[in-house]
């Protein structure tokens, strides 16, 4: 079994998750192999690999879980993007709609040099809003966006369209 397959084989699908008609995609089954979610993210830094990445802003909180570990793999820093109000610190706020809600997060002011190459990473692209209002983050630091990083893509919400207005590299492990 290769990868892709053995990812797919550990995705619980929840229905009516976090509200009725959403079909909620969850990794934690995954998070009980390590081998597997080793692999996972040996897999995901090896392919940003040769790109200019100068550190990785991962979205809370699932994203958190292997960009943490595509961070010490690639040698980089670690830039959580928060829910507002969890940062301790001065911060730089972005409000967007998600496809249940709004909400709003946040990064330390002082957590993007300028012109750093900075790689976002999230467990699951869907409408691409949350991954747009990390970049904007980003952007509002002075840093440049390398690009976006997914273990999960739900391609039949078309996030990825959203996400090409800050660069053409768009990773993802698998696609539903």
């Amino acid at each position: 079994m290769d990868i892709h397959d053995k990812i797919k084989s550990k995705i619980r699908d929840v229905k009516d998750f976090p509200k009725e008609g959403i079909i909620f995609k969850d990794i934690t089954p995954l998070l009980m192999e390590p081998q597997l979610y080793s692999e996972i993210a040996e897999k995901l830094s090896t392919y940003w690999t040769g790109h200019k990445v100068d550190a990785i802003a991962a979205v809370e909180s699932r994203g958190f879980l292997f960009g943490m570990l595509m961070a010490h793999q690639l040698k980089v820093p670690f830039i959580p993007v928060r829910k507002a109000g969890k940062l301790p610190s001065t911060t730089v706020q972005y409000s967007y709609d998600l496809e249940y809600g709004k909400a709003t997060v946040e990064i330390h002011d002082d957590a993007v040099k300028k012109d750093w190459n900075v790689l976002i990473h999230d467990d699951l692209l869907a409408t691409g809003g949350t991954a747009v209002a990390a970049a904007e983050l980003v952007k509002l630091l002075g840093g440049n966006v390398a690009g976006f990083s997914f273990l999960i893509a739900l391609e039949f919400l078309q996030g990825e369209q959203l996400l090409r207005q800050y660069t053409t590299q768009v990773h993802r492990m698998i696609t539903y």
